[in-house]
């Protein structure tokens, strides 16, 4: 049997400001042309369908559509919620988008009312079932991994050992004779950052390492890091990454969506397959001068310039008039003069704002990274509306 893995659609994200809609829609219509041509099982969504908490009603219609395309295809399409997705949001349309043949599950759930989704592969007449683990804050690890496992969990207890309980009482669900599959949006211990993933929901003690998995599934299929990637662990444990870069730190990472080729009694065979529809994001550097000669080879691609040559009136606007596409223009550090306080150190709006707490801590002579990391999990939720 086949399945169609893929995650960190991110609709709704924008880039510096330019709204990415269109080339997001040209993504969705790509994977539902491979997954209507690839005569799939399933498909797997492992989470962050949206950019924010609060996607606009442009972006919903987007990713509802897509969903319903591929439902189209006659596979089952299942979809667990991410650190970016509202997970109350998603439980509230569970029912609706279940009469329409979507499994969508936005909190952890018991084996028996919905932690593992189980169905008849088309293809093989044989079992599937899915065991789907969306994104799980740390707060909430404790009173997830009590209503699921039925037992006390210790407050203090790490953040990995409340996860492998959830997994464990969720592989309770595996069957003999069938494809056992997770599903879980979450970070495994020594994956590669993409570029573009919030950091205090993506390191810190949100992480769990590949063995939390076991050797029982015959494949897991991740999201939240949006490098493609596997790790090495006692079954496959793969990263499909998102289908196109997010911001300029993805700008190398290859799109993909990962077919994964298995039977009960077979190992799983991945094959990558390649999107194209994303826009490329390139950083480019030169002159004016330079950079003005080279606007034909840069296409359609986004930009991140950095110009080699001082500042000075009007060099930004002519940036912006031979490349319409520099989404972002800097003067290359080289060039730049140096900005200072009068302390000798870097300018306050050059800084971010966890540069600025832990200058803050080192002047208070608070030695205590603990501190840094609720401060990053803190302002991460705050400015994105989780």
């Amino acid at each position: 049997m086949k399945f169609l893995h893929t995650s960190d659609w991110h609709i709704g994200k924008t880039l510096k400001g330019r709204n990415r809609l269109d080339e997001q829609r040209a993504v969705l219509g790509e994977i539902v042309r491979i997954a209507r041509d690839g005569q799939f099982d399933a498909i797997l969504v492992a989470g962050d369908l949206y950019e924010t908490s609060a996607p606009s009603a442009a972006a919903q219609e987007l990713v509802v559509r897509a969903l319903m395309a591929l439902r189209e295809t006659g596979a089952e399409v299942v979809a667990i919620a991410g650190n970016h997705d509202h997970a109350a949001t998603f439980e509230a349309y569970r029912p609706l988008l279940k009469a329409a043949g979507i499994q969508l599950t936005g909190d952890p759930r018991p084996v028996h009312d919905g932690g593992v989704v189980s169905f008849d592969a088309r293809s093989t007449g044989e079992r599937v079932n899915v065991a789907v683990l969306p994104f799980l804050s740390q707060r909430y690890a404790v009173r997830a991994a009590e209503l699921l496992t039925g037992t006390p969990a210790d407050n203090v207890g790490q953040y990995d050992q409340r996860v492998r309980d959830i997994l464990d009482h969720l592989k309770s669900g595996f069957t003999d004779g069938a494809v056992n599959l997770v599903m879980a949006h979450l970070t495994v211990t020594g994956g590669a950052m993409g570029g573009g993933e919030r950091a205090a929901q993506s390191i810190f003690e949100y992480h769990v390492p590949a063995t939390a998995f076991g050797a029982e599934p015959h494949y897991v299929a991740l999201g939240h890091l949006h490098r493609r990637q596997s790790l090495p662990a006692a079954c496959p444990v793969h990263y499909s990454g998102s289908p196109f870069a997010v911001d300029f730190g993805e700008q190398d990472n290859t799109s993909v969506v990962l077919s994964v080729e298995v039977s009960p009694t077979t190992p799983a065979k991945i094959t990558d397959l390649p999107l194209t529809a994303g826009r490329k994001l390139r950083t480019v550097h030169g002159t004016v001068a330079e950079l003005t000669g080279r606007a034909g080879e840069f296409g359609e691609d986004y930009l991140r310039v950095y110009v080699r040559e001082a500042t000075r009136a009007g060099l930004r606007e002519e940036i912006q008039e031979a490349l319409p596409n520099a989404l972002e223009i800097r003067i290359d550090p080289e060039f730049a003069a140096p900005v200072t306080t009068s302390g000798g150190d870097r300018a306050v709006a050059d800084r971010s704002p966890g540069e600025l707490f832990a200058a803050y801590c080192e002047e208070r002579t608070v030695d205590d990274k603990r501190v840094q990391t609720l401060f990053a999990r803190l302002h991460d939720e705050e400015t994105s509306g989780v």
